[in-house]
């Protein structure tokens, strides 16, 4: 077979997700052998041709398998319908082209909003009468297991709700904050109403409420354990393998803190609180009195919002707050929080007519400096940088000040370069970097900030490198997976979540964090659990032969470094598919 016929063997990956007509649409082949040259087709429901062209010039190098990577441009097709896109020598990719990309994004974003409602807690009612206790010491900076006993300080408190964090039981503070502040500004940028969106946001809401007690001036930071002690008297979240359900009626005492599962505190009543999670609780109530159509419930948000605000620590700051252990969530960037609670505190006081959206909007301006002085220019969207998000609504706040929106845009332009130049040397034009944590809600943090640039600046840039970033997400990488469970031909499967897989239910609209350094998993994936079906069947990697540019995507049970879900991973999937 001549490379003007075809080539034999490769792979075909496209959107699994959907193009909308309008948009730019890249599909990408894999192949050992050159295929420059080679003849391409996409064919309609009925298998007539409607696009052909030739694989155009070499993208790069996937790996020794894979030693040849081309980007197609199918955007010239804009009648919408359902197509095959065909290569001689290799399986066809079928895909969907929309009138409009709204309903594709708007679907998936549906489905993410269903994992929120998949989290709930509703089980742990010993919750309602939870101990306080001290920080406890850990054997090392990178182990969750615990030294000693844990020391009561105080309670009880109810800390019942709210959502698990991730495929495990533990509730975090710093983790709902952000995922909060993404679903209140989902539910205010969107074209229209979303309910579903407003039942989550409420919800969640709910139980940060519960973790801020007001009359002490008490953050709580986190319920739960994650791991028993070294000295083997009790266990913790990630020790045993169950249902939720199961945890209330246990009665070995070492089961206690599973039982009875302890609170612990940002600070001590009234002390200054870690300026991170200062900022990101405040916006998140801010937030909810920018959206919350009752006047009075939006005045006790911001009110709750000002009180936490004012309690952030702003000098002498050192490790944050985020986690015990700090390990699980290492964050170290703490002036965009900031910025961030500033600005939607600001915008919230202009919506209800308070006298101190000046002073607020003064704040946000200095944080927002302050941040790009000093924290700028490593890292884009997510978890541990909320600046974009501040940036593009402070844009809109100080709109007057033209040396402060000029910076601002400037930082989210320099954000997004730092994504497409990534882009520009990856073969499937990946922003994010997949040889570490992390890369799936960067990709789609790159995706919301490209949108979030275009609306502050009518600047259009940044739209055809947004698409690929949620082409790269839904299923155009080199895996060919789609990492929002239940959306595409051939979603991720087996996520790491105790709940989907002892019931066996698909997690619908959960997002994972996919792939990982190929190094994590040098060790083999271990073991199953105790209680823990083996997902896949016959544990067989179906995905081992597409490991390249130091990154591995293992789609099993076992393997929390790729295939766990996380309710901040879903968070900034809703935001980034917000139309």
């Amino acid at each position: 077979m001549s490379a003007a016929d075809g080539v034999a063997g490769g792979a075909v990956r496209v959107n699994q997700l959907g193009y909308g007509a309008f948009d730019s649409k890249a599909a990408y082949v894999m192949t050992h052998d050159a295929a420059t040259g080679v003849r391409y087709q996409v064919v309609d429901r009925h298998g007539r041709r409607v696009l052909s062209g030739r694989v155009g010039d070499d993208a790069g190098e996937w790996n020794a398998t894979y030693r040849h990577v081309y980007q197609l441009d199918l955007s010239a097709l804009k009648i919408p319908g359902s197509y095959r896109l065909e290569v001689p020598g290799m399986a066809a990719a079928s895909f969907d082209v929309r009138a409009s990309s709204d309903r594709l994004l708007t679907g998936a974003k549906d489905k993410a909003i269903n994992f929120f409602t998949a989290q709930r807690d509703t089980a742990h009612r010993n919750d309602a009468r939870a101990l306080v206790y001290e920080i406890p010491e850990f054997v090392d900076p990178d182990t969750d297991q615990t030294v000693g006993e844990l020391q009561q300080l105080g309670g009880p408190v109810d800390v019942t709700g709210g959502w698990y964090d991730a495929g495990d039981y533990l509730k975090f503070t710093h983790i709902a904050a952000y995922s909060e502040s993404l679903l209140w500004a989902s539910a205010r940028d969107a074209r229209q109403p979303d309910r579903k969106v407003l039942a989550e946001a409420r919800h969640g809401l709910d139980w940060l409420d519960k973790m801020w007690d007001e009359r002490t001036r008490t953050l709580y930071i986190q319920v739960g354990v994650g791991a028993g002690n070294a000295e083997e008297t009790f266990i913790g979240d990630h020790d045993i393998w169950r249902l939720p359900g199961v945890d209330d009626t246990l009665t070995d005492p070492s089961a206690r803190f599973l039982r009875n599962r302890p609170v612990f505190r940002a600070a001590a009543p009234g002390k200054p609180i870690s300026p991170n999670l200062a900022g990101r609780t405040a916006a998140a109530f801010a937030l909810a009195a920018q959206v919350e159509p009752d006047r009075a419930a939006a005045r006790r948000h911001l009110e709750t919002a000002a009180q936490i605000y004012r309690q952030a620590q702003t000098t002498n700051v050192g490790q944050l707050v985020t986690s015990l252990p700090f390990a699980f969530y290492p964050e170290t960037a703490w002036r965009d929080d900031l910025e961030l609670g500033a600005t939607e505190l600001a915008l919230a006081a202009r919506r209800l007519g308070d006298r101190r959206a000046g002073s607020w909007l003064k704040q946000a301006g200095y944080w927002a400096t302050q941040y790009i002085e000093h924290e700028a220019g490593g890292d884009t969207l997510n978890l541990y940088d909320v600046s974009a998000l501040a940036h593009a609504d402070l844009i809109r706040a100080a709109r007057t000040d033209r040396p402060l929106v000029s910076k601002l845009v400037g930082d989210l332009r320099a954000q997004l370069e730092i994504g497409a130049s990534r882009a520009a040397a990856d073969p499937f034009r990946a922003g994010a970097q997949y040889d570490n944590f992390d890369a799936v809600p960067h990709a789609f943090g790159l995706a919301a900030t490209a949108r979030l640039y275009r609306k502050v600046t009518g600047d259009r840039r940044y739209d055809a490198f947004g698409q690929q970033q949620l082409d790269w997400n839904f299923g155009a990488n080199a895996w060919g997976v789609s990492f929002m469970v239940g959306v595409g031909r051939n979603a991720e499967r087996c996520p790491h979540h105790q709940i989907a897989n002892i019931t066996g239910r698909e997690l619908t609209g959960a997002v994972v964090n996919g792939p990982n350094s190929a190094s994590l998993f040098e060790e083999g994936l271990g073991d199953h659990l105790d209680g823990m079906n083996p997902c896949p069947a016959d544990g067989v990697d179906r995905y081992a032969e597409f490991t390249g540019h130091g990154s591995r995507y293992v789609d099993d049970v076992r393997s929390w470094q790729a295939s766990e879900p996380a309710d901040d991973f879903a968070a900034i999937a809703v935001y980034a598919l917000t139309r």
